[in-house]
Order: C-alpha cells, then structure tokens, then sequence
C-alpha cells in the first residue's frame, strides 16, 4: 500500500493514479479531514462482487460447502457453465 499527504497528491496526481493503475496497489491519500483509498475501478468492482455474493446466503452456503469439501478431499462432479451458472 502505498500512502502519501495531500499535497503530493495534489501535486502528482497523474503519476499517482498511474502508478496505482500500473502496480494494482491500493493508494493512501492523507488529509486533515480523513482518509482516501484509490484503487484501479476493476479492483473496486471485484470486491463489490464478492462483497455481495457474501451478502447473497445461497452463494455463500454454497462457496462454504466447497471449502469443506475441498478440505475433506473430496472431489465434486463437474458440471456445464450453464449449470453452474443458472441463476444469472
């Protein structure tokens, strides 16, 4: 993570945004009033979608029940994309 004061980030924004882009690495811009984080819009979207297939009970009973099966050794049939994807 990388954390720099308000005034560099003022001064330096494009390359602050590049490098943040470039190195998929979280950006700290520290102010008076608080703190920022800037990340590439991708990463944000990523957590999004994991914040709410968390929030979605199906999808996370069914992303815990692979983990203890996983854990337990055992190996799940396959199944098509369209079966594994039914519900979108």
């Amino acid at each position: 993570m990388n954390a720099i004061g308000i005034q560099q980030a003022v001064q330096n924004l494009p390359q602050i945004i590049q490098y943040t882009l470039d190195n998929c690495e979280e950006t700290v811009i520290i102010s008076d009033s608080g703190v920022v984080v800037m990340i590439d819009q991708r990463e944000w979207e990523n957590m999004q979608e994991v914040l709410r297939l968390f929030r979605d009970k199906k999808s996370l009973g069914a992303l815990l029940e692979g983990h203890r099966s996983r854990e337990s050794g055992i190996v799940p049939d396959s199944v098509s994309v369209e079966e594994a994807f039914y519900d979108l």
